[in-house]
């Protein structure tokens, strides 16, 4: 091992090229065991591995999406301030539920 501290800059610029070199070539021939281990381990239940890799397997069924939903028109409007308004579905307003906690009629409050 190289005492780092006492090499020059260039020195150490080609160490580090050469240490990314050596990490690249290793990298490839790891890959290459992997791949023909993959290849071995395809091939013991009869399989090539580009068959099992090439989207030879059953596509996933698709869904249908869900059409977007649209804006209802309002049904009811608040007496005190005209521009709250609400469609009549989901969930109720604050001022409707007061309202209704006041014991006003619900169809007095329809647009």
């Amino acid at each position: 091992m190289a005492d780092l501290s006492k090499m020059t800059r260039k020195q150490l610029e080609k160490l580090v090229k050469d240490a990314h070199k050596a990490l690249k070539t290793i990298e490839n021939k790891e890959r290459r065991e992997a791949k023909k281990a993959a290849e071995a381990a395809a091939a013991k239940f009869g399989f090539k591995l580009e068959e099992l890799t090439t989207g030879s397997a059953p596509a996933p069924k698709r869904t249908a999406k869900a059409a977007p939903k649209k804006a209802r028109a309002p049904k009811y409007a608040n007496p005190a301030d005209p521009k709250q308004t609400w469609s009549g579905m989901g969930r109720q307003p604050g001022w409707y539920r007061d309202a209704l906690a006041a014991g006003v009629d619900p169809k007095t409050l329809e647009i």
